[in-house]
């Protein structure tokens, strides 16, 4: 089976974590000093966001 999916595809939960893995590895640069309250709290929502993620995939 290819990496390619057809549009309303359901995935099974293998290539959910699949993606989900892969989705983790993104490139991104963050500089702490440069951040503000803003920056942040988007982090931490990114973060728990992630978690959930994580855990309706593993149920």
């Amino acid at each position: 089976m290819g990496n390619r999916q057809r549009p309303g595809e359901i995935l099974t939960k293998t290539e959910k974590m699949k993606q989900l893995q892969s989705a983790k590895n993104e490139d991104v640069e963050f500089s702490a000093e440069m951040a503000d309250h803003e920056d942040i709290e988007a982090l931490r929502r990114g973060e728990a966001a992630d978690r959930r993620q994580a855990r309706e995939i593993h149920d």
